[in-house]
């Protein structure tokens, strides 16, 4: 490859089998006729096989006169005397015009004459750049001439000298055995622009109906861009080792769109178009096992016996495992083993318990796994709908991602065991709660129904329902919602992404034994006391006052008071 900056041209040059005039005629002179396909169509058998063909050269041709305004190609076909070399020239308009030439070299020489506004390509770097991006991986070695810095002329002098400016080799298309794992690390860098290694990496050769090549790599870090979904992918798509495009979302789910690496696939055709991507049988099949193989590469790690790749599992949770919650409602075919690689806080631990490990730790007669949703784990952790699960030592699930509300509206048993809010209808604890448990609730609440009814009274407009607790052992009072009702967890989230919530109000539960609620029979600040009370249950669950200087007057007046 050379380019002349007086002339405006950049000009690319092979020893090939070259064109006879007829040939140029014929699949030069119409537009995007593929050549390569009419020869790949007379090919059969072992010869099918063996041919590596760029292919398709008509699309590939004429994609230069969006830099062109006229393209000049010389040639002359292997066998033929220098005398009948052929020069065709068109500028891109539907006409051309062919002469003969005498040329003593076979091959070809395709001449782009550049429009104003291209001097861009009359740079030596930036075809080097181009090259590098688009073809550094063709198995045939790309010259320019070398170019080294004149210091008394101050500008790059081009030399006689010609270097290889592609690789020439494709890594992912070596045995596995020939790379070593510093290889692997350095390719991941390039392509990932990243200056960490990467937290592990499959490669593999697919054959079948379909026939691709996979180099996949997860990376030990979050971009900063994680959480855009429209972000493009990091896989790279590859045909027969040319570079296709390097953000094809379309071969990795959305919640793996932190993966990186190269598909090349032997079955798409050169010209692939976006649109075709997401129409393609054999895309989905790519797609569908990419992402089985990123799947396993997680499992080997959360699964391993080796200490080592459990840590390194937990390093990749903290950094995606929000971004993998997306899957469980995003992929239902890889639902279960997607569910089998989550990892939560709870009141066991804070942070890697597994589902699996949850229910390993079930009480006996426990028939649920019970978690709770709030904005910190803070939050979650003292939050006064777990008193009587901790009392009871059942063990909770601590949610505090913004994604887990939406994952657990997919996500409904595990192992056929139900997953069940703490902070949604009534505790049903089953054989754990005992007869004597439940017969004193049942008096306590026909002992407290004049407070009760007074309470609704007070709070009407706020609360739903008012009723006693059987949830609570410390505190005085908390939020709950009905079951199939939306929790205050997801209504915040929805106010702060400025979407409308459903109008609901939730239901104040109230523990008769305590203090303060027993304090409510017979005072004289009677609904200031009940307001207070829903206000520090609404302040206990993370949500926010509707009027906060309304609760610090009750507050102050009641301690002015003694009441």
């Amino acid at each position: 490859m050379s380019f002349d900056k007086e002339a405006r041209t950049v000009t690319i040059t092979d020893n090939g089998i070259g064109l006879s005039e007829e040939e140029a005629i014929s699949h030069l002179g119409t537009i995007a006729k593929s050549g390569t396909r009419e020869f790949m169509g007379r090919l059969s058998g072992e010869q099918a096989r063996d041919a590596q063909l760029i292919g398709q050269f008509g699309v590939g041709f004429y994609s230069g006169y969006i830099v062109a305004d006229r393209i000049t190609v010389e040639s002359r076909r292997a066998g033929l005397p220098p005398e009948q070399g052929v020069r065709w020239s068109s500028e891109g308009s539907g006409d051309f015009e062919v002469e003969s030439l005498t040329r003593p070299a076979r091959g070809t020489s395709v001449t782009l004459h550049l429009r104003e506004g291209e001097e861009e390509w009359l740079a030596h770097w930036k075809l080097k750049a181009t090259i590098a991006k688009y073809s550094d991986h063709i198995s045939l070695p790309i010259l320019m001439r070398k170019q080294e810095w004149n210091t008394e002329k101050g500008d790059y002098e081009t030399k006689d000298e010609w270097e290889t400016v592609n690789k020439a080799a494709a890594l992912w298309t070596r045995p596995k055995s020939d790379i070593t794992d510093a290889e692997y690390k350095a390719f991941y860098q390039q392509i990932g622009f990243d200056t960490e290694p990467p937290l592990a990496y499959t490669h593999n050769r697919v054959e079948g109906r379909t026939e691709y090549t996979q180099l996949l790599y997860i990376p030990a870090k979050a971009p900063y861009d994680l959480w855009n979904r429209d972000k493009r992918g990091g896989v790279k798509l590859y045909v027969r080792r040319v570079f296709i495009m390097d953000d094809a979302e379309t071969l990795m789910p959305t919640y793996l769109r932190f993966v990186k690496g190269v598909i090349d696939s032997s079955d798409l055709p050169l010209n692939v178009s976006r649109e075709l991507l997401q129409e393609s049988r054999d895309v989905k099949a790519i797609r569908e096992g990419s992402t089985k193989r990123v799947l396993s590469m997680l499992e080997d790690l959360a699964n391993g016996e080796d200490v080592g790749k459990k840590e390194q599992y937990a390093a990749f949770w903290r950094e995606f495992g929000a971004v993998l919650k997306e899957g469980v409602g995003e992929d239902h075919a890889n639902r279960e083993r997607l569910a089998k690689l989550l990892r939560f806080a709870s009141t066991h631990a804070d942070e890697g318990v597994s589902l699996a490990d949850y229910v390993s730790r079930m009480k006996e007669g426990q028939d649920a796994i019970y978690f709770i949703t709030a904005d910190t784990l803070a939050a979650a952790r003292h939050s006064p709908q777990l008193e009587i699960f901790r009392k009871k030592g059942i063990e909770v699930l601590l949610l505090t991602d913004r994604v887990d509300e939406w994952m657990l509206s997919h996500l409904f048993e595990f192992e056929d065991k139900p997953l069940r809010s703490v902070a949604k209808g009534g505790v049903e604890l089953g054989t754990l709660q005992d007869e004597a448990e439940k017969q004193q609730a049942e008096a306590a609440a026909e002992a407290f129904k004049p407070v009760l009814e007074r309470l609704r009274e007070a709070l009407k407009g706020r609360a739903k329902d008012v009723r006693v607790t059987t949830r609570l052992v410390d505190s005085p009072a908390c939020l709950v919602v009905e079951e199939g009702d939306m929790s205050g967890h997801l209504a915040r989230l929805l106010k702060q992404a400025g979407q409308e919530a459903p109008s609901s109000q939730p239901i104040l539960e109230v523990n008769a034994e305590h203090a303060l609620v027993k304090r409510l029979d017979g005072s004289e600040r009677f609904d200031d006391l009940a307001q207070v009370l829903f206000d520090q249950a609404v302040l206990a669950e993370g949500g926010q006052l509707e009027d906060p200087a309304g609760y610090v007057r009750r507050v102050n007046a009641l301690l002015a008071a003694g009441a």
